[in-house]
């Protein structure tokens, strides 16, 4: 089939009829409203212009201050509390007498010994020495001085200790040989003597003792 022949086919004359009623009930619509004026004029017509308005800009909510933080309280120091005893309120009844103190005992009294007396010095032997030494020697001659001839007196001071023991000697007098000195003090040391006495107890003592160096002819 052919376009002509499918167009023919479609344009029968009672859809013509059909579609020329529908033009006329249209243009009939149209001209009542344009007889009571509901259709506007072509000159009455006017132009409509669309402005769109640009809505506002949501405004900027503020934001909420914070409020500062608070502040710490100063720490109060506590203030020291002074601690009053109270006396307690003794009614006249309630009174009782404290009890009479106990007699103190009497002190005994602190009979102090009698400082003992300061040891005096050594006695001084009145005779030689000799005397109060049963163990003696007699000094040796050097024979250095034989040969020279030296001759002359020595004269020593010693001193004694409790037990008679020699304690210190020393020439008092010399007898103007150094060899003769020597001689006499060499011996004297190795004496023992009997101790000296004072209130019966034995002290210190101290005594002269001479030496005669004299050459003997033989």
């Amino acid at each position: 089939m052919t376009t002509r022949d499918r167009f023919a086919e479609s344009f029968r004359p009672e859809r013509a009829a059909g579609l020329l009623l529908v033009v006329a009930l249209h243009a009939a619509a149209l001209w009542g409203l344009w007889q009571h004026r509901l259709l506007p004029a072509p000159q009455d017509a006017l132009t409509l212009f669309v402005n769109f308005i640009t809505p506002p800009a949501p405004e900027k909510q503020a934001e909420p201050r914070r409020p500062p933080p608070p502040k710490p309280k100063p720490v109060e120091k506590p203030q020291p509390r002074q601690i009053v005893a109270a006396t307690p309120v003794v009614a006249p009844t309630d009174y009782v007498a404290p009890p009479a103190p106990s007699p103190r005992p009497m002190p005994t009294p602190v009979i102090e010994a009698p400082p003992m007396p300061l040891p005096a010095g050594p006695v001084a032997l009145s005779a030689e020495l000799a005397v109060a030494c049963p163990q003696r020697a007699a000094p040796a001659y050097p024979a250095r001085s034989r040969r020279l001839g030296e001759e002359g007196v020595v004269v020593l001071h010693v001193e004694l200790t409790e037990s008679g023991a020699i304690a210190n000697a020393r020439i008092r007098s010399s007898s103007g040989f150094a060899r003769l000195d020597e001689a006499a003090l060499g011996a004297v040391k190795t004496w023992r003597c009997t101790p000296a006495t004072r209130n019966g107890q034995p002290v210190r003592a101290t005594a002269l003792q001479p030496f005669n160096f004299v050459l003997q002819e033989s």
